[in-house]
């Protein structure tokens, strides 16, 4: 497969993935929703018990990079997946939450910090 660079590019590659197989009919929202989950935690689950120490060393190794690549690549194929079936633009929708997030984590106040908003 060539190399695909815009979201509306992997959203067809998905799109056309998915009805090769005729997967339509097995992701309404919900259940695209509970495969990102899913698929978050077995992300998730490559870190746990693991000091920043333990990461960083296991972030060097090809293979173990090579597993949280794949779970990633999980997540993001559900997300794609989800606003494809949904007609969810993601880039205008990754802006509006940017600009919403700006108002709520001034530069000034935010840099530097980790507090949330409303600390």
């Amino acid at each position: 497969m060539a190399q695909q660079d815009s979201v509306s590019d992997l959203i067809k590659v998905i799109q056309k993935f998915c009805e090769e197989r005729d997967w339509d009919q097995f992701h309404p929202p919900k259940d695209l929703a509970i495969g990102m989950s899913t698929e978050a935690n077995e992300l998730l689950d490559l870190f746990r018990f693991k000091t920043e120490a333990q990461i960083q060393e296991k972030m060097g190794s090809p293979e173990f990079k090579e597993k949280v690549s794949d779970e990633l690549a999980d997540v993001f194929f559900f997300v794609l997946r989800f606003a494809q079936m949904n007609q969810i633009d993601l880039g205008g929708a990754l802006n509006k939450k940017l600009a919403k997030n700006a108002a709520k984590y001034p530069v000034e106040t935010a840099k530097g910090s980790n507090k949330k908003y409303n600390e």
